[in-house]
């Protein structure tokens, strides 16, 4: 039961919570699910257009204030996060079941993207442009696109979803945001740290709705043209079809997908750095990352050596109690838990299974040693080393999102980047070597959107671009400066103060060369 002091989680529209009917959902603890962390009421299409509606009201007023003073309010945001940080931490481990010490790195991640963003605020820089024509000027500006709408998954369920308020808001647009159901309260807690920052009302918006509620309430947004933008972060299937939406009312999202992200391991990679970088990525969050390692492809000469420091590293890591110093703890959620079965039942005779006294769910009658959890009461899963893939396996192709990482072989850099380019994902990637040349021939043939040499496929800062192609996204970029490119759209003006019509390309003055002179 949820703590007798909380209230419901409801919609919030213009710094009222909704009052319209709604479906409860209880946000469970998925390390212990009879702890029902909140109660969600569940808005209908029609709250989220009518958030729509409310935030294109207060936007305008927001774009009317000066970008410098929406930075104070970003640093406001920050100054609050920072606050209240260890409870903001506490919090997100408790209702998805990451581990404390990266819940807190979560945290620090909204802190670092609003420190960046202040600065932005006095840096939306349009240019000067000289013009052809005499007595005229030619400027441009960086101009709010209106109301965004932003939809998040709930692996990250406070930092991902600062990568996209901070630099909108920042941008002066209003946004109606959409967490996902199972982090609501999480989503909650960063909603009421934001409101206290002195954005004015409707100018966040909060709807909490299931995934086709929310689909349904974005069309109608989108015919009505209440929506000039749309942030997606989530899996591959839903991105298309909220791509394909978008392209329906000729707007570009911006898609942040999924990942089978690979790491080639070349013949002269220091193996113990590789095999580091392999536990991190492929089973830290219980590799429910958009970034975790999918494939490690590992030179055929050092494929053995790789492979017995990795499962023995994978054996012995902890796993349990999120609260705890473990590598990983439970699945997000019952839904999750469910989805990774089906991927367990890829696993074909012609692979070899490492990294744990069984495969599956963690229980009393299937136990892991060393582990620390409520086996009978949390969504824990053995972790999983899967030797031998083959690049016409699902495992081999399909994002797995879970504690699964599969291992094959190459014998030339060539083969290895034509295998991780070979799923058609494209988020991110990782080369362990020490020759430099590799390392570069590397970044140039792989098609992922992040690139890291002798470091995880995972791991992102607030100041470089983060995004992918392919199916894990549409080219868009998010943190830095890039991502002012999806929440703002570029205006040029044209002053000719010369009191005549000039037309471009038509009256110019007629310069003369002689291009038949040579030199004596």
């Amino acid at each position: 039961m949820p703590d007798a002091n909380t209230r419901p989680i409801v919609s919030v529209i213009a710094g009222r919570r909704a009052t319209e009917k709604a479906r409860s959902f209880p946000s469970t603890n998925p390390a212990s699910v009879r702890d029902v962390v909140a109660d969600v009421h569940l808005a209908d299409a029609a709250v989220f257009e009518r958030a729509c509606q409310t935030a294109g009201k207060a936007q305008q007023a927001w774009a009317d204030t000066p970008a410098p003073i929406r930075g104070q309010v970003i640093y406001n945001i920050g100054q609050l996060v920072r606050a209240n940080a260890d409870r903001l931490a506490e919090l997100v481990t408790r209702e998805i079941g990451k581990p404390i010490a990266e819940a807190r790195g979560e945290v620090q991640e909204i802190i670092d993207t609003c420190d960046f963003f202040v600065g932005e605020g006095r840096r939306l820089y349009g240019q000067t442009v000289p013009s052809e024509m005499p007595d005229k000027q030619l400027f441009t500006f960086r101009t709010p696109l209106g109301v965004a709408a932003v939809i998040t998954a709930g692996n990250f369920p406070v930092a991902v979803p600062s990568w996209y308020l901070v630099p909108a808001l920042l941008s002066g647009n209003a946004v109606v945001w959409k967490p996902a159901e199972y982090a609501a309260a999480s989503a909650n807690a960063l909603y009421e740290l934001f409101s206290r920052s002195g954005l004015p009302e409707g100018v966040l918006n909060v709807v909490y709705a299931d995934g086709a509620e929310t689909y349904a309430g974005l069309e109608r947004a989108l015919q009505a043209r209440t929506v000039h933008k749309v942030g997606f972060t989530g899996s591959t299937a839903a991105g298309e079809q909220i791509g394909a939406l978008c392209g329906r009312f000729l707007q570009s999202p911006c898609l942040e997908l999924g990942g089978k992200n690979p790491m080639v391991v070349t013949e002269d990679a220091d193996l113990d750095l590789a095999v580091e970088g392999a536990l991190f990525s492929g089973f830290g969050s219980a590799g429910q990352r958009c970034t975790s390692l999918g494939t490690v492809l590992v030179h055929e000469s050092v494929h053995e050596r790789f492979l017995a420091r990795f499962i023995e590293a994978v054996e012995a890591a902890p796993v349990g109690d999120p609260t705890g110093d473990v590598l990983y703890g439970p699945l997000l959620d019952e839904r999750f838990a469910t989805r990774f079965e089906k991927y367990l039942g890829w696993i074909g005779a012609h692979h070899r299974v490492h990294g744990s006294t069984a495969v599956g769910r963690i229980t009393a009658a299937s136990p892991r040693r060393g582990f620390t959890g409520d086996s009978d009461q949390g969504w824990y899963y053995h972790p999983v080393v899967v030797d031998g893939v083959r690049p016409d396996d699902e495992v081999f192709l399909q994002e797995t999102f879970g504690p699964l990482v599969g291992v094959a072989s190459y014998r030339s850099l060539d083969e290895a980047i034509e295998l991780a380019n070979a799923p058609g994902y494209g988020l991110s990637s990782s080369i362990y070597t020490t020759d430099p040349a590799k390392a570069f021939r590397f970044r140039r043939g792989i098609g992922a959107g992040m690139v890291s040499v002798n470091n995880s496929t995972s791991g992102a800062e607030a100041h470089l671009p983060f995004g992918g192609n392919g199916y894990s996204g549409n080219g868009s970029r998010q943190s830095g400066p890039w991502v002012l490119d999806q929440f703002t759209r570029w205006q040029a003006l044209n002053w000719d103060y010369s009191g005549r019509l000039q037309k471009a390309q038509m009256d110019l003055p007629d310069i003369q060369a002689d291009f038949d002179f040579r030199l004596p």
